[in-house]
């Protein structure tokens, strides 16, 4: 079978092992993979470690098992080698913290969990995230500043290796922006909501790979609930109520494992 018209990218091969791509670009990932027996291997060893682990996780009551563990030491392995695949990260590495609850520090070593506390400051990229709400404000007040509803989550995570949750049925997208940060490519998306109003998702690559669960962070008149999954950091940003926001940050979280 000839190549496809769409290359398979290194993004196809992380959604194949994660289960996010259709079926026809499924089968196309497979043609590609045919052909090419180490890339195959590769793939191989990925899925059959995606599914160790979430054999060693099923029917955890939040205390690390050792067949847990062993996988969890698995995937740091395979992280060390230089196989760095963001979405098996994401999907695995955070399912570990999550079902040891979050005591996964003497298993992963320097892949640690980050426990928050109300009093410490909040990361750098929550400053970007709220930056970039009032600067979506800004351009709402301005009737020359069109609006960009249309969204594609497939291409953004090809241009920026951010992949977005997925949203409430209820939230209604009003704009999308990539934006400049300190930090590269940020993700801006301006949605309107009944029980927040007007609010922002904000999602950025900050540099390091963490598992931080939503956290509130007040900021002026406005407050951000932000998380980490992986290497990618999020925050919802708005002038609702600070609760509201956390739970609307969980929910969004939830899509991501």
């Amino acid at each position: 079978m000839s190549d496809p018209v769409d290359p398979v990218t290194d993004a196809d091969i992380d959604a194949y092992v994660d289960d996010q791509l259709d079926v026809g670009r499924r089968i196309e990932v497979e043609a590609f993979l045919s052909v090419r027996p180490e890339v195959a291997a590769r793939v191989m060893s990925d899925l059959r470690l995606r599914d160790e682990l979430r054999m060693a996780l099923a029917g955890s009551n939040g205390m690390a098992r050792p067949t847990t563990t062993e996988a969890a030491r698995r995937l740091e392995r395979g992280l060390a080698r230089g196989r760095v695949l963001a979405v098996l990260q994401r999907a695995a590495a955070a399912a570990v913290l999550v079902g040891a609850g979050w005591l996964a520090n003497g298993i992963l070593g320097p892949i640690a969990v980050t426990k928050v506390v109300a009093s410490t400051q909040p990361p750098a990229y929550v400053e970007e995230a709220v930056r970039a709400h009032k600067t979506t404000l800004v351009r709402e007040a301005m009737p020359s500043q069109m609006e960009a509803p249309r969204y594609d989550a497939d291409e953004i995570r090809a241009a920026t290796a951010i992949v977005m949750p997925s949203l409430p049925g209820d939230w209604k997208i009003r704009d999308v922006q990539v934006y400049p940060s300190r930090f590269g490519p940020s993700v801006e998306m301006a949605v309107e909501t009944k029980e927040l109003g007007l609010v922002s998702l904000f999602a950025i690559r900050p540099g390091g790979f963490d598992v931080v669960k939503p956290t509130i962070a007040p900021s002026g008149d406005v407050s951000s609930a932000y998380f980490q999954i992986g290497e990618v950091a999020y925050a919802v940003v708005g002038q609702g109520d600070a609760g509201k926001l956390d739970r609307a940050a969980e929910a969004l979280a939830s899509t991501l494992y």
